[in-house]
């Protein structure tokens, strides 16, 4: 048994939510959350959450985004920044992406550029 043994690391939508825009509302302005965050609702303005972000299918942002990991099963018209981003089958996106890891689903729909970082350079 080893002393540095690597810790199974939680799956971004097995995570505690500790914002939560739901279906049916809608933020006109910036949202900054501090841990992880779901939106099922429209978002217009900027995203920044410090852990991770996932867009619902029914989810919208109209801004940029910017966490550490995302998935997108919704809309996002803007850019996205950030370390591992998943865009499952229903996900739309359509501006920029800063990434390290990207997952794209069949059926996914993305438009715009993409750059890609390794190692330790931040998205």
């Amino acid at each position: 048994m080893s002393i540095f043994k690597k810790r199974n690391k939680i799956a971004l939508d097995l995570q505690a939510i500790s914002t939560l825009i739901s279906e049916g509302c809608v933020l006109d302005g910036n949202l900054k959350a501090p841990a992880f965050a779901r939106v099922d609702g429209k978002v217009v303005g900027d995203v920044s959450v410090d852990e991770g972000l996932i867009l619902g299918e029914k989810g919208m942002i109209t801004g940029h985004v910017t966490t550490k990991e995302m998935i997108v099963y919704g809309t996002v018209s803007g850019n996205i920044s950030v370390q591992s981003l998943e865009i499952k089958s229903t996900g739309h996106i359509n501006g920029e992406i800063i990434t390290q890891k990207l997952l794209v689903e069949a059926g996914a729909v993305y438009n715009g550029n993409l750059s890609m970082a390794q190692g330790d350079h931040k998205a």
